[in-house]
């Protein structure tokens, strides 16, 4: 298999992997919210996120991680002077903190499944927004690699981080507004 079908097949699967990633919290956002609800709804609405969660983590999400590193390794076996660049440690940092980041998803959507919101929907609005920068992060240092000031690059990644948490606040600043009129 050529160099080039494997980076096509990493990049799938990469593409895969965060589409599961931004579902699954928008998917436990829905369920936390659930378990507010009154009994029949509650029981309803919390069987089928639990559905739909375990079969996008268990049938997309997780073989999606595993193929994604399975093919990035290829690609850094077959092309060995990649370790010598100084941008591929940094972006298999981030790899290795998106794999935890995975990891405790997993863990909120087994609490989830226990009935246990251990995390309120605004906290998870919140850490949904963290894959977002990873995303970020990681396709800046593929593309740009050496060429990218790393000062721009860091001040760029922090403007983003604010960028989204004032955009989360707006929006949890209209919903209560909108929830207000709706209660009066």
């Amino acid at each position: 298999m050529s160099i080039d079908v494997i980076k096509a097949l990493h990049i799938i699967f990469v593409v895969c992997w965060f589409a599961g990633l931004f579902y699954i919290v928008r998917l436990f956002i829905y369920h936390t919210e659930a378990l507010n609800k009154e009994d029949v709804e509650r029981n309803i609405l919390t069987k089928q996120y639990t559905l739909m969660e375990r079969r996008l983590w268990w049938y997309i999400t997780t073989p999606s991680m595993y193929l994604t590193v399975l093919f990035g390794v290829w690609i850094l076996w077959l092309n060995g002077q990649a370790y010598n660049q100084p941008w591929m440690y940094i972006k298999i940092s981030f790899v290795v903190l998106l794999i935890i980041y995975h990891f405790a998803c997993q863990k909120i959507m087994n609490d989830l499944i226990k009935n246990k919101a251990v995390w309120t929907s605004f906290g998870l609005r919140i850490w949904n927004e963290v894959a977002t920068l990873f995303l970020v992060v990681i396709i800046f240092l593929v593309e740009m690699k050496s060429t990218m000031n790393w000062i721009y690059g860091v001040i760029g990644f922090l403007g983003i981080g604010v960028s989204l948490a004032l955009a989360i606040k707006l929006y949890k600043t209209i919903r209560e507004n909108r929830e207000k009129k709706v209660n009066n």
